[in-house]
């Protein structure tokens, strides 16, 4: 991990700021260079500028005379030129070479040919070039032709040394070579720390994760309180899930170990009377049709036990299909009530239920509803005692019909109540079953649009109300 999205910031983000940063520093020193050397130049051009004016003011009838007075006027200035430390001032006859220069000399070795050859093509008549003299001194050359007849003087050029400008140019590299260094440091360093800052906890959870893959429920990662950032968030959430999945598996092998004990009830009750009935010879008598009756209670039992469990695992996985249809609720209620009034009777408690004249239409699958009714029927059963009464109660609000049964057991202790729906619980006050009758219940109003609701004290009852949407056509 550490190497993954450290490699994808090098190759992102830092690589993008190198980039960006080398190409920033480039442009930079390029501009700078270039207007260092066009300030040079520009200086260089203003005094040939100064010079032509001058030479403009000679003027007469005598052209040889005014010719021959600017070529003095030339070499007086080459004589008396007052920049000498900073420009060689040289005056070139047409072929290019040097007739006169402020160094007294011909300037062997410190000149080139190149800038006066671009002046006699150029359409201003100048011409620059840029070379190392003999002595490997860096130098800038123009050369202006002279825009008047001077006798043999044919152009004016000025050289100029480029070693301070050249310094000067190195000492801006070095100074913005280290701001771009600084820049780069900087991102590296920011950049590696915020990098390390998301690497390491999510390295540490992923050993966390890893180990509650591997079944190690009891592992859990420090925590900020109150989360402060994402990363926080993430603990806390792995944290949530490990319980989860902690108390899941707990409620898991609880619920193994009472659908083994439910099992093996009626199993051991078969089982027993099957060999009792293997030994009786006569099928009219009393133990023989006891036995068959148990066999039969017991094995629809099992059958009743293992269906709910099926219902819950095919809901579970989104393998039940619901066949919904506009119903008459109060007709399918009364069916459900019907098919458990015998028991109700034969536990020895009584029913109250009136069943309302007017229908009340809603969209929804029979057999998955008359299924919720039973269950919620057989528990309110199964949890009163005998002399108890049972009420059934049906109402139609503006926008939902809603269904009450309510029992005088037992009821359910205030700890447990939030906890009933959750699949393969068993509260302290439970009796047999498979622990998923409610959860079932409560996934198929789900897929209904449907809600559950219960409240219950301890000792006087429980009163489990259901909600559908009414049909509107």
């Amino acid at each position: 991990m550490k190497k993954g999205i450290t490699r994808r910031w090098v190759r992102g983000s830092l690589l993008v700021t190198v980039l960006l940063v080398l190409l920033v520093e480039g442009m930079f020193l390029h501009s700078y260079t270039q207007s260092y050397y066009n300030g040079v130049q520009q200086l260089m051009y203003r005094r040939f500028s100064s010079i032509t004016g001058q030479l403009r003011t000679y003027t007469g009838e005598n052209v040889q005379a005014i010719a021959a007075n600017r070529s003095v006027a030339l070499r007086r200035m080459v004589e008396q030129f007052a920049d000498k430390d900073k420009y060689e001032f040289m005056l070139l006859d047409s072929r290019g070479e040097v007739i006169a220069s402020t160094s007294g000399t011909g300037a062997d070795g410190i000149v080139t040919s190149e800038d006066f050859l671009m002046a006699q093509e150029a359409e201003d008549g100048m011409g620059v070039a840029f070379y190392d003299t003999a002595s490997g001194e860096p130098v800038m050359s123009v050369c202006c032709l002279v825009p008047y007849a001077a006798e043999d003087v044919a152009a004016m050029r000025l050289v100029t040394s480029l070693s301070l400008v050249e310094e000067q140019i190195r000492y801006v590299m070095l100074i913005s070579g280290l701001v771009a260094a600084a820049i780069l440091g900087f991102t590296i360093t920011s950049g590696l720390y915020f990098v390390r800052s998301i690497v390491v906890p999510l390295g540490q959870v992923e050993r966390i994760a890893a180990d509650i893959a591997r079944g190690n429920l009891s592992v859990r990662l420090p925590e900020a309180d109150p989360p402060k950032d994402e990363m926080d968030r993430l603990r806390s959430t792995i944290n949530r899930m490990a319980e989860g999945l902690a108390e899941t598996e707990k409620m898991k092998n609880e619920f193994i170990s009472l659908v083994s004990h439910e099992l093996r009830t009626p199993l051991t009750s078969i089982a027993g009377w099957a060999d009792t009935l293997s030994t009786l010879d006569d099928p009219a008598s009393e133990d023989y049709q006891k036995g068959l009756t148990i066999i039969r209670r017991e094995t629809e039992r099992l059958y009743s036990m293992v269906e709910e469990l099926l219902d819950f695992s095919r809901m579970q996985s989104g393998g039940v299909r619901m066949e919904c249809r506009p119903l008459d609720l109060v007709a399918e209620l009364t069916d459900a009530v019907l098919f458990c009034e015998p028991r109700i009777q034969q536990e020895g408690l009584v029913l109250d239920y009136d069943e309302p004249e007017e229908m009340i239409p809603v969209y929804a699958d029979p057999d998955r509803l008359r299924q919720v009714f039973i269950n919620v029927l057989d528990n309110a059963v199964k949890y009163s005692a005998s002399g108890g009464k049972i009420t059934v109660k049906i109402w139609c609000g503006e926008y939902k019909a809603f269904i009450e049964i309510i029992d005088q057991g037992r009821g359910i202790p205030a700890e447990d109540l939030a906890n009933v729906k959750t699949r393969f619980f068993k509260g302290r006050n439970a009796v047999r079953g498979s622990g998923i009758g409610l959860a079932l219940v409560d996934s198929i109003m789900q897929a209904l649009d449907g809600t559950l609701d219960l409240r219950s004290t301890l000792g006087r009852g429980t009163v489990v109300t259901l909600g559908l949407p009414v049909y509107r056509r």
